[in-house]
């Protein structure tokens, strides 16, 4: 598929407008700061464009004063004393140096113990932390897709998980496979569910719809729930950057 790519300037927004051989406009604003960008056919100029933009500028505020409301962690360095989350809840991390294998335990549910060998850097200690939330989102999700296929009715050929800083989760359609990103595994199970269901149900809808609401309110009618509270957990630190 060929894209170009610029940028245009619409009520002193700048707008990255991506054109593509698609037949509809598809808009969307992305955290940390609301960065706008929109995909639109190729035959469609900037003028049409600008046009769509400024209909659309409640939702596109609406959208960027959530990601600039919601709160956000400072950058973790992995040691000991620092706050973590997994499954919703806070856990202070201690960090233990030892030789052998990278390991993580939890203690009386307060605690990550971190074991790692002496030495070890910055970004390998966030590395076997965010293994162990791997590990667990990867042990819980085939019981899921298993669960949600025979409710909605879909099969799923394929799945992982991934850091994305744009997105929750996504979907290919063509192939069936879902990606779910891995800072899920800090927030409550429940917004791992919603998360999933989300991703599965653009097998039946392709477009956030009306079409599409009607099924997450038919399959998951608490959805609009565990996004409050997914949207109002905090986010990671990240280097954002595109």
């Amino acid at each position: 598929m060929s894209t170009s790519k610029h940028f245009i300037t619409v009520s002193n927004l700048e707008v990255e407008v991506v054109r593509k051989p698609i037949k509809n406009l598809h808009l969307a604003v992305y955290p940390p700061n609301g960065r706008i960008r929109v995909a639109v056919p190729n035959q469609l100029d900037d003028d049409n464009v600008r046009l769509a933009i400024i209909t659309r500028m409640r939702w596109i505020k609406r959208h960027q004063s959530k990601f600039i409301d919601q709160p956000r962690q400072s950058a973790r360095e992995f040691v000991s004393g620092e706050s973590h989350y997994f499954m919703g809840r806070r856990y202070l991390l201690e960090v233990n140096e030892r030789y052998g294998r990278h390991e993580v335990v939890m203690k009386n549910n307060t605690k990550l113990i971190l074991y790692v060998n002496p030495g070890t850097t910055r970004k390998n200690r966030e590395l076997a932390l965010y293994e162990w939330y791997r590990d667990h989102l990867k042990k819980q999700l085939p019981e899921l897709i298993t669960k949600w296929e025979q409710v909605i009715g879909v099969k799923v050929n394929d799945w992982s998980v991934k850091r994305m800083r744009t997105r929750w989760g996504t979907c290919n359609i063509k192939d069936k496979r879902v990606w779910i990103n891995l800072e899920i595994a800090k927030k409550p199970i429940e917004c791992l569910e919603y998360i999933l269901v989300h991703e599965m149900i653009h097998l039946l809808e392709r477009l956030h719809n009306d079409k599409f609401k009607a099924y997450m309110d038919k399959f998951y009618p608490k959805w609009e729930m565990q996004k409050k509270i997914l949207n109002s957990t905090p986010l990671a630190h990240e280097e954002w950057g595109y």
